[in-house]
């Protein structure tokens, strides 16, 4: 169980990516976009991101929700911009792996570590995974199209 000053610490941190997102808004001339709704809230994010050989140069996010789906896919792109596409997908296993299995937050996770406490509202899973499963759906098509391009 976490100490209250850092639940708070972490609470500070989601609203203030809720008030001043980082990366907000689409990409000029995106290389994928994916999009994902969360039925059950009406959560929206869509994500664009410019992938060139293998590495996240830029990535935005626009959409509506909850502090949560919004904040998470702010610290999504904070976190990921710049770095390569396997590094992505094996920090989203590791944010599922905390929200879903309650797995203490690893330590490469950073700033993300705050949304640990997402994982004891369960009814608020769904929207801090929104962006992530947006994510994995872009890295799902960024595979495919390197697929394609490698059998002509």
């Amino acid at each position: 169980m976490s100490e209250p000053l850092f639940d708070d610490l972490y609470r500070e941190l989601i609203l203030d990516h809720y008030r001043r997102p980082r990366n907000r808004g689409p990409l000029p001339a995106p290389t994928l976009q994916a999009e994902g709704v969360n039925p059950v809230c009406g959560d929206e994010i869509h994500l664009d991101l410019d992938v060139s050989d293998g590495v996240i140069r830029d990535l935005g996010f626009w959409g509506q929700g909850c502090s949560i789906s919004q904040s998470s896919a702010s610290m999504l792109t904070e976190r990921l911009k710049g770095r390569p596409l396997a590094e992505a997908e094996a920090v989203t296993g590791k944010v599922r792996s905390m929200l879903v299995e309650g797995a203490p937050p690893d330590p490469e996770l950073g700033d993300l570590a705050a949304l640990e406490g997402v994982a004891k509202l369960p009814v608020r899973v769904k929207c801090a995974l929104l962006a992530w499963n947006v994510l994995l759906e872009a890295l799902r098509q960024a595979k495919q199209a390197a697929q394609e391009e490698r059998h002509g």
